[in-house]
């Protein structure tokens, strides 16, 4: 019978450990939420709020095109995470990109480069890897700014998160893709961390409407 129980106690520990496992890394994955949020609010206004979800699908009109991991609806300015996605070592700069097309869009910078795409549609596709570069920037700036230590993408992930719809208004899923190497994205990933908005200027997109906008 001792052994019995001393077995049992023995499973209810480890059933307990596992749960307080469970909860902390809850924990610590709200805080990398949070603390992004936060830096995000600190340093730019008309920041969007972060809501978790079940799921991307059938949020802000989101279909199978759009990604499952996290996506920034401009039409509500809210950023929505799916809640399995919490866990992953790169969920800081997920959001960190999330809120850098955020800082774009409500400071002019998306306008600025809208009017330049439809001026310049035979060089669409480069223009738009310059504005997702940009945003990369800031995710890497507020990524710092959070308090996190130095980041590499490529220690995180293999492939580009990013290719897919991710961003854009109501509906979701007519959202612009923009594709980017991986590479280029851990360049001005590592950029923005040093943070200095001026390195977030890139091809024809300068950095002014940034600086105008932090509120450091």
């Amino acid at each position: 019978m001792y052994d019995f129980m001393k077995s049992k106690d023995a499973k209810i520990q480890y059933l307990i450990l596992a749960i307080l496992i469970v909860i902390s890394g809850q924990a610590g994955a709200q805080s990398v939420v949070s603390r992004m949020e936060t830096a995000a609010r600190v340093n730019f206004a008309a920041m969007p709020n972060v809501r978790i979800v079940s799921q991307i699908y059938g949020e802000c009109g989101a279909d199978g095109a759009v990604s499952l991991r996290v996506v920034y609806c401009t039409s509500s300015n809210q950023i929505l995470v799916a809640a399995d996605q919490l866990a992953l070592p790169e969920i800081g700069y997920l959001l960190g990109h999330a809120f850098g097309h955020a800082v774009q869009v409500q400071h002019g910078v998306a306008d600025v480069a809208l009017r330049t795409i439809r001026a310049r549609r035979q060089d669409e596709v480069v223009l738009r890897g310059y504005v997702d570069r940009q945003v990369d920037c800031i995710a890497g700036f507020l990524f710092a700014k959070a308090g996190f230590d130095r980041g590499l993408l490529i220690d995180w992930i293999t492939d580009d998160p990013f290719d897919d719809i991710h961003w854009g208004r109501h509906p979701l899923k007519s959202g612009p893709v923009m594709p980017v190497p991986l590479v280029d994205r851990n360049i001005w990933f590592i950029l923005g961390q040093s943070g200095d908005l001026a390195e977030c200027a890139v091809g024809e997109f300068g950095a002014d409407l940034l600086i105008a906008a932090h509120l450091g």
